[in-house]
């Protein structure tokens, strides 16, 4: 349908709590998701959040089988998460790279829960629950981050390994990263 605008980091709606989401399988939920895809894609982007295109409300969506972002990723499933909740299944930590749409031409090392569980709903108000490891739980958590106003810098504990894409990845194409 539309490629909205991305918010970029500064702007002060990217740090608000997302609401629920109270009516599925509406008309106008649907064109929302179908915006979000449109402008995840154009992104060249392996998720997004409803925040990161000035919506205020707990979805997400994220997936693809192949990433230019992150070309050593493994697939990951075509998801659109409703009201998500995420449940660690262990305490370990693993640490990864990450980029965002909101924080274009930079990248930085982000620890997160390796193994997690996730529960929401789907566009229709079907519950989805999965539990996800590795890429794929980094990227749940990371999107879910935008629902409470988290950006990934705000998680980097080691600032040597956080800059710009074009420095630190020299043979990516860092306009991916725009």
């Amino acid at each position: 349908m539309a490629v909205r605008e991305i918010l970029k980091m500064g702007d002060p709606r990217l740090l608000r709590v997302a609401h629920p989401v109270r009516e599925f399988d509406t008309p106008e939920l649907h064109a929302l998701i179908e915006d979000m895809f449109d402008t995840m894609e154009a992104a060249n982007g392996a998720g997004l959040a409803a925040p990161q295109i000035g919506v205020d409300l707990q979805l997400v969506i994220f997936g693809f089988t192949k990433s230019e972002r992150y070309p050593d990723a493994p697939p990951v499933p075509r998801t659109v998460l409703i009201n998500p909740l995420i449940t660690p299944l262990s305490e370990e930590l693993e640490d990864g790279w990450e980029g965002c749409l909101s924080v274009p031409g930079l990248r930085g090392v982000v620890p997160r829960y390796r193994l997690i569980r996730y529960t929401g709903f789907d566009p229709q108000g079907q519950p989805i629950d999965r539990e996800a490891e590795g890429f794929h739980a980094r990227v749940v958590q990371h999107e879910c981050d935008h629902l409470v106003g988290v950006l990934y810098p705000m998680r980097v504990r080691d600032f040597s390994r956080f800059g710009y894409t074009e420095v630190l990845f020299p043979g990516l194409d860092s306009t991916e990263d725009d």
